[in-house]
């Protein structure tokens, strides 16, 4: 029976390991791509933590002229959330549109923080998806949101406080 445990301990200390370990840490902001049978695929989940406790705050979004707070909106990771989106490609700088009609608020509003995403391009390799803080309001006709200004980049522009 010893024989037997010491012939497994040593054949696993020696068996080769075939995918390489990364140190990149997944971070919860990230960006995770929809597989796609068309080359031209441009539709994405992204994953944020918003907001912050509204016990501490004494207002974060102006509407109708009164400073209000709205819970998972803003700065902070306080909420866990998710949205689809497509993108919108305009050379380096691009546009990313929702797909679902509430997956972010039931508001007519929304307030993104300043996010970088962790995301892969097309050769596996990690890089940053970053979106710059602002307010987006839905659409009238399609009520879906979309954000601007969104960039790539090797490093995070943005701390995802």
């Amino acid at each position: 029976m010893t024989m037997a445990l010491l012939a497994v301990l040593i054949l696993g200390a020696c068996e080769k390991e075939d995918s390489p370990k990364t140190t990149h840490q997944q971070s919860p902001n990230r960006v995770i791509t929809i597989p796609s049978d068309s080359k031209t695929g441009n539709t994405a989940i992204l994953a944020v933590t918003i907001g912050h406790d509204g016990r501490y705050c004494n207002g974060c979004v102006m509407l109708g002229g009164e400073l209000i707070h709205v819970d998972c909106m803003g700065d902070g990771n306080y909420c866990a959330t998710t949205a689809a989106v497509q993108f919108q490609i305009n050379g380096p700088v691009f546009s990313a549109t929702t797909t679902d009609t509430f997956d972010l608020t039931s508001e007519d509003f929304f307030l993104m923080p300043d996010r970088s995403l962790d995301y892969m391009d097309d050769k596996g390799n990690p890089i940053y998806l970053n979106i710059p803080a602002q307010m987006v309001y839905r659409d009238s006709i399609t009520l879906q949101f979309t954000f601007t200004g969104l960039f790539f980049s090797n490093s995070p522009a943005y701390e995802n406080d």
